[in-house]
C-alpha cells in the first residue's frame, strides 16, 4: 500500500471518473486488437484495471462508488435509452410475443434461483443469498434489488459482471452446438443470460439481435425487480 498522500489524489471525484474512462479506454483498445475475445470485453478489463489500482493505493471501494456517482445515474439513463432499437423493431417483436414472455420468465426464474440454491447448499446466509439473486439484470436495476432485499452491493456487482462475462464467453458455443442460428432467438438469450454485456455482444453482430436482447435484458430486469424484493419482504 502506498503512502496516504498519493491515497488524497482519489479523493477528487474528477481522478475517479477520469480513472474510470482510462481503464474502459485500454479495454476497449485491448478488446479490438484482440479480435473482440469476449473475456477481455472493456468493462471486464476496466473493472480489473480500476480494482488493482484502487488495491494499490489502498482506496476503499465505497470511497470510488461516492465519486463516480455521476456514471451510476448514467446508467440509468442508458439503460432506458435502450427503448430505442425496440421501437425499430416493434413489429417484429410483437409477432413474437408470447414466446419471449415464456423464455423470460423461465430465464429470470432459472437465473436467480440456480444461483440462489447453490449458495445455499454451500452454506451462505441470507444477506448473501440476497446478495447473489439479481446477478442476472443489469447493473442500476441489480444495485436497486440488492439493497431494497438486504444484501451487499459490492457483492451484487461483482456477481453481475462475472454473470455477463461467463454469458458472452459460452454464449457463441452453446449456439453452435445447439445449431441456434435465428438472430432472434440469441438476441433473448443473450438478453437474459448477460444482461448490458450480452445486449452489447448482440448489437456487433446485427441489429435485429441486438433489439431482442435489449428487449429480454429489459423484461429479465423488470421482472426480478418486482419478484425478489417481494419474496425479501414476505420471507422476512
Amino acid at each position: 500500500m502506498l503512502p496516504s498522500t498519493y491515497r488524497d489524489w482519489f479523493s477528487s471525484p474528477l481522478v475517479l471518473l477520469t480513472l474510470t474512462v482510462a481503464a474502459y479506454e485500454i479495454g476497449a483498445i485491448i478488446y479490438r486488437r484482440t479480435n473482440s475475445f469476449s473475456l477481455l470485453h472493456p468493462a471486464i478489463v476496466g473493472a480489473l484495471l480500476i480494482a488493482l489500482v484502487l488495491a494499490i493505493f489502498g482506496v476503499d471501494y465505497r470511497a470510488y462508488a461516492d465519486g463516480t456517482r455521476l456514471l451510476q445515474w448514467l446508467l440509468g439513463t442508458a439503460t432506458v435509452a435502450l427503448a430505442i432499437p425496440l421501437y425499430r423493431y416493434l413489429p417484429l417483436i410483437r409477432e413474437l410475443a408470447l414466446p419471449i414472455a415464456g423464455a423470460v420468465i423461465l430465464g429470470a426464474a432459472i437465473g436467480a434461483l440456480s444461483v440462489v440454491s447453490i449458495a445455499w447448499l454451500a452454506g451462505c446466509d441470507a444477506q448473501i443469498l440476497w446478495s447473489l439473486a439479481p446477478k442476472s439484470v443489469t447493473t442500476p436495476i441489480a444495485i436497486g434489488i440488492s439493497r431494497e432485499s438486504g444484501g451487499i452491493v459490492e457483492l451484487t456487482n461483482g456477481a453481475v459482471l462475472i454473470t455477463a462475462a461467463t454469458g458472452v464467453t459460452l454464449a457463441p458455443w452453446i449456439f453452435k452446438l445447439l445449431r441456434i442460428s435465428d438472430a432472434r432467438v440469441q438476441g433473448v438469450a443473450l438478453g437474459i443470460a448477460a444482461h448490458a454485456l450480452g445486449a452489447a455482444r448482440s448489437f456487433e453482430t446485427n441489429a435485429v439481435t441486438g433489439a431482442f436482447a435489449t428487449l429480454s435484458l429489459c423484461l429479465t430486469g423488470v421482472i426480478t425487480a418486482v419478484a425478489i424484493p417481494l419474496l425479501a419482504h414476505w420471507i422476512q
